[in-house]
C-alpha cells in the first residue's frame, strides 16, 4: 500500500538522496581513516554532506518546479483565465515541449471561448430584436427561457412567465403540434394566425423542448391579396379577349339584321358570326374549367407504389415516340398512384412534343439519395426558351397548349412532400424535369 506521507516531491528528493549516497558515504569513511586532524575532517564532512543534501534539494526543486507551474496554468484554464503563459519553451527539451504544447492549448481555449461569447452575445442579440415568440419548456412543461417578442406575445414579463406550465400559459395546443403548422390562435398580446414550430436542445445537461410562432397574418394577407390580383389579370385578360371579338361581331350581326335590303349572302354572314361567337364562349368555357380543375385537385391517397413498374407503364402509354427507360434501384414509394402516374405522363408527354421535330431521344430514369428519389425525365429537344414562367398557369409555348398541366404536376409533387424543376440540359440541347419525392 503507498504510504500516503511519501508524495512526489518526497519521492524525488528520497531518490536523489539515494543516488548520492554512496558517494558520499565513501568520502565520509576515507576521510575519517586517513591521517587528517579532526578540525579537516569535521570541515570535509559537513562540507560533503551539504553539497550532498543541497544537490538532492535542487534536484527535487527542479522536477516540482515545472510541475506545479503546469498545475498553475492547468489551475488558470479550469477557471477559464487564460492570461497565464509558462516561460522557459525549448523546442528541443522535453520540458520544453510541454509547455509549448500548454501554452498553445492556452490559445486555442482562448479563442473558443471569446468565440463562444461572441456567436452566445450574438444569439442573445438575435433573439431580443427578432420580430418572433420563442419559447422554452422543461420535461414538465413549465417555462423556462423566454425572449421579448414571447413577453409581448403573452402581454407579462419573463418574470412572471419563468415556471408557469405551458396550460397556464395558453401554449399547450401549439406544443401538441408535431410538423410545422399554422393556426389562428388568440393571445393577450395579438390575435392572428400563427406559424408554429417546435423542436429539442439540452441546455445544462436538461433537455428542453423549444416553441417558436411567428405572425404570418400580415405575410398571408400579402400573399392572397397579390394571389387574387394575379386571379384577376388572367381572368380579366382572357375575358377581354374572348368578349371584345363578341361584341364587335354581334354588332355587325345586328347591322346587318336592319339593313334593308339585306344581301343575299346575309344567311352565311349570320351563321359565320354565330360560329364565331359560339367557338370563342367555348374557349371562355374551357378556361373556366381549366381554373376549376386546378381548384379541385384532391388530397392524395396514399398506398405502395412501385416505381419501376409504374415507369414502364407510363412508358407504354406514349405510342407517338419510344421512350427508354433506364431504370435505376427497384424503389416502392408511399404516394398516390393516379396523381403520380398522371404527374409522370404529364413530364413524358411534354418531353415527347419537344423532340417531335428532331431525331432526338426521350429518356426515364431515378436514383435514391439522401433519403429522397429522384426521377428524370430527359429529351433532346431544342430546350425551354423562357424558364421564367414555366410554373405560371396558362403561360404554354405550345401551339394549342392549355398552361395548365406543369401546374397541376408542381401541386401534386408538393403535395407529396416533393418538389419539380426543369433545367436546361448543360451543354445543351435537351431539357431535364426531374421529379424529387421523400423515399417511404
Amino acid at each position: 500500500m503507498r504510504l500516503r506521507w511519501l508524495t512526489h516531491d518526497r519521492r524525488v528528493l528520497l531518490m536523489s538522496l539515494a543516488a548520492g549516497l554512496p558517494g558520499s558515504l565513501i568520502a565520509l569513511i576515507l576521510l575519517w581513516r586517513g591521517d587528517f586532524t579532526a578540525k579537516v575532517q569535521w570541515t570535509l564532512g559537513l562540507l560533503i554532506v551539504g553539497l550532498w543534501w543541497g544537490v538532492s534539494m535542487a534536484l527535487r526543486d527542479r522536477v516540482v518546479y515545472p510541475l506545479q507551474t503546469l498545475s498553475n496554468l492547468l489551475a488558470a484554464l479550469r477557471e477559464e483565465d487564460f492570461s497565464i503563459r509558462a516561460r522557459g519553451q525549448r523546442k528541443d527539451d522535453p520540458l520544453g515541449e510541454v509547455l509549448i504544447e500548454m501554452n498553445a492549448l492556452a490559445d486555442t481555449l482562448r479563442e473558443q471561448r471569446l468565440g463562444a461569447l461572441e456567436a452566445t452575445q450574438l444569439l442573445r442579440t438575435v433573439m431580443e430584436e427578432i420580430p418572433v415568440a420563442v419559447y422554452a419548456f422543461d420535461p414538465d412543461r413549465r417555462l423556462r427561457l423566454v425572449n421579448r417578442a414571447g413577453e409581448r406575445l403573452l402581454a407579462r414579463p419573463s418574470e412572471r412567465l419563468i415556471g408557469r406550465t405551458a396550460d397556464e400559459l395558453g401554449l399547450a395546443a401549439c406544443l401538441g403540434v408535431g410538423a410545422p403548422s399554422t393556426l389562428p390562435v388568440t393571445f393577450p398580446g395579438g390575435t392572428g394566425r400563427w406559424e408554429v414550430r417546435t423542436g429539442h436542445f439540452r441546455q445544462g445537461g436538461i433537455p428542453l423542448e423549444l416553441l417558436v410562432m411567428t405572425d404570418v397574418s400580415r405575410s398571408l394577407r400579402d400573399e392572397e391579396r397579390q394571389a387574387w390580383q394575379r386571379l384577376i389579370r388572367v381572368i380579366g385578360h382572357e375575358i377581354n379577349n374572348s368578349l371584345a371579338p363578341i361584341k364587335s361581331i354581334a354588332h355587325s350581326l345586328e347591322r346587318l339584321i336592319t339593313r334593308e335590303p339585306r344581301p343575299t349572302d346575309w344567311e352565311a354572314d349570320m351563321r359565320g358570326g354565330l360560329h364565331v361567337i359560339g367557338a370563342r364562349a367555348d374557349s371562355l368555357g374551357r378556361f373556366t374549367a381549366a381554373y376549376a380543375q386546378l381548384a379541385r385537385l384532391p388530397q392524395p391517397t396514399l398506398s405502395p407504389v412501385r416505381l419501376p413498374a409504374l415507369a414502364a407503364r407510363v412508358a407504354e402509354l406514349e405510342r407517338r415516340r419510344a421512350v427508354t427507360v433506364q431504370g435505376g434501384p427497384p424503389v416502392t414509394l408511399t404516394a398516390d398512384p393516379d396523381q403520380l402516374e398522371q404527374l409522370l405522363i404529364n413530364l413524358v408527354r411534354n418531353a415527347v412534343d419537344a423532340v417531335a421535330d428532331t431525331t432526338g431521344r426521350v429518356t426515364l430514369s431515378w436514383d435514391v439519395a439522401d433519403g429522397r428519389v429522384r426521377v428524370r425525365v430527359d429529351d433532346e429537344g431544342p430546350g425551354i426558351s423562357n424558364t421564367a414562367n414555366l410554373f405560371v398557369p396558362f403561360f404554354t409555348t405550345k401551339l394549342g397548349g392549355s398552361g395548365i398541366g406543369l401546374v397541376l404536376c408542381r401541386q401534386i409533387a408538393e403535395a407529396h412532400g416533393g418538389s419539380l424543376t426543369l433545367d436546361n440540359h448543360v451543354p445543351p440541347p435537351g431539357c431535364r424535369a426531374e421529379l424529387t419525392l421523400p423515399l417511404g
